[in-house]
């Protein structure tokens, strides 16, 4: 009887355990878009770091270096169906979403297949799926959380808008109805 106990404790596999909530600082926030005429749903599940009246681009989140686009663990942008992501196709799935800050030229935003990472510490770009380039705007309205949302659709797209602190970028995304 101990033997078969000793036996059944060995085979089971361990609960997953959640990252320590000391080393999770941000909320975690969630942006979706469902769009009906394609049955498409998109999903971006991201930290949200708040400015506290921080230097935020070019210090707290350095110019040309991948960052992981909010706070925590890597962003993810899960979507149900294919769609065009600023002009290239985007295949059904999840993915970590990157982002690389440029003071002054588009930024870099990347599609990457290696979920669960914590920040972008063990980026690697051999899992890029995806790379695009947009350009970023200074507006004049001061964005305390780092935020994710979607634009109103209008008939088969939508943007992707991210702002923080004065700067805002919007990445465009088609559905496709077949």
């Amino acid at each position: 009887m101990l033997i078969s106990i000793l036996l059944l404790a060995g085979c089971s596999e361990p609960e997953p355990e959640e990252p320590d909530a000391d080393r999770r600082k941000s909320p975690i926030a969630i942006a979706q878009k469902t769009h009906e005429q394609s049955n498409t749903y998109i999903k971006i599940v991201y930290g949200q770091p708040y400015k506290k009246d921080r230097q935020i681009f070019g210090d707290l989140v350095p110019y040309n270096q991948v960052w992981r686009t909010g706070a925590n663990e890597a962003t993810e942008l899960t979507t149900t169906k294919e769609i065009s992501f600023a002009g290239k196709s985007l295949d059904a799935g999840t993915y970590a979403l990157f982002t690389i800050p440029r003071e002054d030229d588009e930024w870099t935003i990347i599609l990457n297949n290696e979920l669960g990472q914590w920040g972008a510490f063990e980026y690697d770009s051999t899992h890029d799926i995806l790379r695009i380039d947009v350009p970023s705007q200074s507006t004049e309205k001061v964005t305390e959380a780092f935020t994710i949302r979607f634009s109103d659709a209008q008939e088969d797209s939508t943007n992707i808008i991210m702002t923080w602190d004065q700067t805002e970028l919007k990445i465009p995304v088609e559905f496709s109805n077949q």
